[in-house]
């Protein structure tokens, strides 16, 4: 016999909706040639702050959605400490971003796809739940991951493509 699936909660709808929203700053990255990653940091169902990736515009190896997102909590909050803060992402953060995570004293992340080849959550990694560390997070996986998913698979695929690769070269002559 099968178990019917439970009704969603309050829980879960805030954490699509907050979801969808990065997933909005995701495309914003991607229409800016940016890899497709959108950020929030949410605290008692107020947007503190909003980012998306932004490497390739400020030539910066650390501009991540999530870690340009908790700079601009911590600006806004006027504290370093994200306590009763939760991040939304669309991709499981890598190695630096779960390390500012664990730094920052976020209590709760949310995150769409898996990055098999970076996650530092679930995927390559456990740094967010790690009983070494003097802080651990909560963490909610896989929330709109197809979607998540898509975006990039799309964005990598289009990158890849004959067409946009003709357009880099640099002119004969």
């Amino acid at each position: 016999m099968a178990v019917p699936d439970p009704l969603p909660t309050d829980l879960d709808r805030s954490d699509n909706e907050m979801m969808r929203r990065a997933l909005d700053l995701a495309r914003e990255a991607a229409e800016i040639g940016e890899v497709p990653v959108g950020a929030i940091v949410v605290r008692d169902g107020l947007v503190l702050a909003k980012a998306y990736n932004l490497r390739e515009s400020l030539s910066d190896p650390t501009a991540h959605a999530e870690r340009m997102a908790l700079t601009l909590a911590g600006q806004v909050l006027g504290d370093w400490r994200l306590e009763g803060c939760t991040l939304y992402v669309t991709l499981e953060p890598c190695i630096m971003c779960a390390g500012a995570i664990v730094l920052s004293r976020i209590d709760r992340i949310v995150y769409g796809a898996k990055d098999p080849k970076a996650g530092a959550c679930r995927s390559l990694y456990r740094l967010l739940d790690d009983p070494r560390l003097n802080h651990r997070v909560r963490m909610r996986a896989g929330v709109l991951a197809p979607e998540s998913s898509l975006l990039l698979s799309e964005f990598f695929r289009e990158r890849r493509s004959p067409r946009s690769l003709r357009q880099k070269q640099p002119p004969e002559g």
